[in-house]
Parts: C-alpha cells; sequence; structure tokens
C-alpha cells in the first residue's frame, strides 16, 4: 500500500486520491436520488430540492463516518433496502415513510450503542444474508421495469432492447477494465448510455430552473406514525444493518484494522443517527458500500483521509442547483438499465456470500432459500387487486416482497428446519 489506513498523505495526493473517491460516490447518489425523487414528485423544483438535500447529508456522514465512526475508507449512498420500502409503503404517504425511516434509524442507533447490535450478529446466518441480499434486487424488479417503461411512449420495445444492450455493455466493461477504471463503470454508463439515449431518441426538453427556493421543504412537514409501514421499514433496516456490518467487517478485516469492534459500534451508531436525520429531512437514508474494497485494491492508498475531499465535494453539489437540475435530464431507460446493473451486483454477491459458506448442501437448504425467493418475486409482481383486500395498515407489510420473504428465510432457517440447518 502506498498510504496506509492512518496515514495522511500531502496535500496533491490527497485531492487527487479525495476526487477518485468523490467519482466512486457520486453515481450511487445521483441514481438512487433521481429514482426516489421523481417517485415522490413530479415538479421539477421538489425534485431539485430533495437531490440537494440528499448530496448534504451524504457528503456530511461521509466525512463525520472517516473522523470520528468507523474510520474506514468506505463509500456512503442511500440504500437500496430503503428504495424498496418506499416503493412498497408509498400508499402510506410520504410523512409517514420518513418518520419510520427516523424511527429505523433511532433503533439501529440505540442497539449499536448498547451493544445489541453485537448480540444480534449471530442471528444472521450466511442463508439469511444470502437470501436479504438477493431480494432486494429481486423485489426491486418492477421499479426498474417502471423505469424503463414510463417514458417510452411509443417505443416500449426499443426502450427494452437499449436498457438490455446497456446493462450487457456495463458488465463487460466492468469485466474488462483494468484497476481503477472498473470503479468508473457507473458513471461511464450515466454520460455515455445518456448520450446514445439522446442520439437516438432525440434531445429532451430542458427543464426550466425552478425560482430560487422552489420546492425546498428543509424538514418533514409533520411525523406521522403509520404501524403498516413502520414495522415494513424495521425489516428493510434489518437487511440496512446487515449491509453496514458485513462493508465495515470487510475493509476492516481487508486492511488488518485494530479495534474492530469499537469500529463496528461507532459507524452503525452513526449510520443509525444519519438515517434519523434523513427521515427528518424527508430523504432516502445512507449505507456503507463494501465496493470501496476494490478501489483501496486498484489505487494502493488506504488512507481513510482521502475521503474527506470526496465528502466535501458530495456537500458542496448541494450549493449548486443547476448541476441537480442537469442530473434530472437522465432519461429513465438509462437509470433502468443502471439499476438493473447495479442489482445484478448486489445478486452476485448474495450468491458468492452463500456459495463461500456452502449455505445450500441438500434439498431442505434450497427449500431454506427458495421459498422465501418465490415468494418475495410473487408479491412484488402481484397486481393491486390482489392485496385491495388486506386492511389498509398492513398492505406496506403484505404488499412488500423484501419482507415477505425475509420472514419467510427467518422461520424457515430458525424454525422449520432449525436442527437440519442450524450451523
Amino acid at each position: 500500500m502506498k498510504y496506509s489506513l492512518d496515514e495522511k498523505p500531502a496535500l496533491v495526493p490527497l485531492l487527487l486520491y479525495g476526487l477518485q473517491w468523490w467519482v466512486v460516490s457520486l453515481p450511487s447518489v445521483i441514481i438512487m436520488g433521481m429514482v426516489v425523487a421523481r417517485l415522490h414528485f413530479t415538479g421539477i423544483g421538489e425534485q431539485v430540492a430533495y437531490m440537494r438535500k440528499l448530496f448534504w447529508l451524504m457528503g456530511i456522514i461521509t466525512v463525520v463516518q472517516v473522523y470520528w465512526g468507523h474510520r474506514l475508507p468506505l463509500v456512503v449512498g442511500p440504500a437500496s433496502t430503503l428504495l424498496v420500502g418506499l416503493v412498497a409503503s408509498a400508499s402510506a404517504g410520504v410523512n409517514a415513510m420518513y418518520s419510520s425511516i427516523l424511527i429505523g434509524g433511532a433503533l439501529l442507533a440505540l442497539a449499536a450503542v448498547t451493544g445489541v447490535l453485537s448480540r444480534l450478529r449471530v442471528f444472521f446466518t450466511a442463508r439469511i444474508v444470502a437470501v436479504i441480499l438477493v431480494l432486494i434486487a429481486f423485489t426491486l424488479s418492477p421499479t426498474i421495469l417502471r423505469l424503463v417503461a414510463g417514458e417510452a411512449g411509443g417505443h416500449a420495445s426499443a426502450n427494452l432492447c437499449f436498457a438490455l444492450v446497456m446493462a450487457f455493455a456495463l458488465v463487460i466493461c466492468n469485466a474488462r477494465l483494468p484497476g481503477v477504471w472498473k470503479s468508473l463503470t457507473v458513471l461511464f454508463g450515466i454520460g455515455v448510455g445518456s448520450l446514445c439515449y439522446f442520439l437516438a431518441f432525440g434531445l429532451p426538453a430542458v427543464p426550466a430552473m425552478p425560482e430560487n427556493g422552489e420546492g425546498m421543504r428543509f424538514f418533514l412537514s409533520s411525523f406521522e406514525l403509520h404501524p403498516g409501514a413502520l414495522l415494513s421499514f424495521l425489516f428493510c433496516f434489518l437487511a440496512l444493518t446487515i449491509n453496514e456490518l458485513g462493508s465495515i467487517e470487510s475493509v476492516g478485516h481487508m486492511l488488518r484494522a485494530e479495534g474492530m469492534d469499537a469500529r463496528i459500534k461507532r459507524g452503525a451508531g452513526l449510520q443509525g443517527a444519519a438515517n434519523m436525520a434523513a427521515g427528518a429531512l424527508g430523504i432516502i437514508g445512507p449505507v456503507d458500500f463494501s465496493f470501496s474494497a476494490g478501489l483501496i485494491t486498484a489505487t494502493g492508498c488506504a488512507s481513510r483521509f482521502t475521503l474527506a475531499p470526496a465528502g466535501i465535494a458530495l456537500a458542496l453539489c448541494g450549493f449548486f442547483p443547476h448541476l441537480v437540475l442537469l442530473f434530472s435530464c437522465i432519461p429513465g431507460v438509462v437509470m433502468g438499465a443502471l439499476m438493473l446493473y447495479l442489482m445484478t451486483t448486489q445478486l452476485a454477491g448474495g450468491l458468492t456470500v452463500l456459495t463461500q459458506s456452502g449455505g445450500v448442501t441438500d434439498f431442505a437448504g434450497g427449500v431454506v432459500m427458495g421459498l422465501p425467493l418465490m415468494i418475495g418475486l410473487l408479491i412484488s409482481f402481484a397486481p393491486p387487486a390482489a392485496l385491495g383486500g388486506f386492511p389498509e395498515f398492513l398492505r406496506p407489510v403484505v404488499g412488500n416482497g423484501f419482507v415477505m420473504g425475509t420472514v419467510a428465510v427467518i422461520l424457515l432457517e430458525h424454525v422449520v428446519f432449525r436442527k437440519k440447518t442450524a450451523g
């Protein structure tokens, strides 16, 4: 390694490495942020305001984690598992959804600070972790389809073909690009994919810049407790916790960082606090991403301090509304293709966990994996009429394929096949 974990490079290398981290961090904020902003709002002013707040929070929590949290070189971005909850709980309303994120963040912070989180880690067996990772990818499939077809008009078939070709191209780039260039695959996808789409289907109408402050409500308008939405998001936070712990442990062990228990406690606690802030601001909450290890290996730089300029740059993006407005021009089909690629990597991560742990060695193990995934898919694609008979407060739970699949795998792993699969 050129720079160790606690070694601070000189100013020029610090800024250059920080630029690399910023470029790697940017795509997840843009993609997840724009998907959720369009899910909630049709007005460009509200979408820009949403993105600005998201940039501020992601930048701040990146810097805070580097200096006072887990103190590891980890990229922070919007949590895809919370996107699952936002899509499934849309009927509950914006205030109820983000109030649930606030509560979920508070519980995560409390569990980390009190030490409960470390005792719960044994509950997350390899099969449960693998199913949860795969469920996130599967249950976001309807959202990806809507992104691809939502702007189709008379080009539905062409849009589908474009998205599939682009997803294949991203996979090929990831496989062929060397070193640090591999980490820029998604960023290239945003730029080149949008350019190709505009060349094929024409330039979009450039949205007018909203008036200063238009759509900018800084905090959630009111706190609203919705039992169904809250229960749904608690399961989403279960997945977020698994992701957070896995990211900290993988990078920490790779760098042989000392005091891992304390790092996990501080990192997860601060991430819980950041999700509380996200709920109060009415934006999707953050999580640490484990793909940071790839960039560390490619650049030979493990210094945590190089994340600080990247975090500052992310926060600064929120002060430039015209830059944020530019992101709103990204076609939905391009974001759908990027989501397809990202969820493919999520699925690959789940399968890797399963393979390395030997999680399926017999028929019972296959059922523990298979039934929850089938339940998640079935519910995710269920028509609204199939869920209309349930009480309104239960729909965010029974209508959430991720939640129902998670409940199923927990019951199968720890109750039905406990004696056969434990260990």
